[in-house]
């Protein structure tokens, strides 16, 4: 069973910027596409981007592509999500997966999740 831990996250001013990092225990991650979801508050959890196992390919959702960028660290089993330009609207808990495929927005495709991370964003 994969352990996986997300941190990073925090309290942001609209306009800044945060990296998320996932790091993994238990199995390697670079047998594994990663995805990045997001839930907020009475919201379902969305997905927000994705890597595939080689780095070579990523996914995002329209409302963070240009301001996120996913990239992965095989090496250190550990996976980023760095987010710029952030919007009160990215106000979330973030989460980290591990699946079979990359880039896939169903988070019922994934079989690995971390406990998640807080991010807000305001003023």
């Amino acid at each position: 069973q994969a352990l996986l831990v997300e941190s990073g996250g925090g309290l942001v001013q609209p306009g800044g910027s945060l990296r998320l990092s996932c790091a993994a225990s238990g199995r390697t991650l670079s047998a594994y596409g990663m995805g990045w979801f997001r839930q907020a508050p009475g919201k379902e959890r969305v997905f927000v981007g994705g890597i595939s196992w080689s780095g070579d390919s990523t996914y995002y959702a329209d409302s963070v592509k240009g301001r996120f960028t996913i990239s992965r660290d095989n090496a250190k089993n550990t996976v980023y999500l760095q987010m710029n330009s952030l919007k009160p609207e990215d106000t979330a808990v973030y989460y980290c997966a591990a699946g079979l495929v990359a880039g896939v927005t169903s988070p019922y495709n994934y079989d690995f999740w971390g406990q998640g991370t807080q991010v807000t964003v305001s003023a």
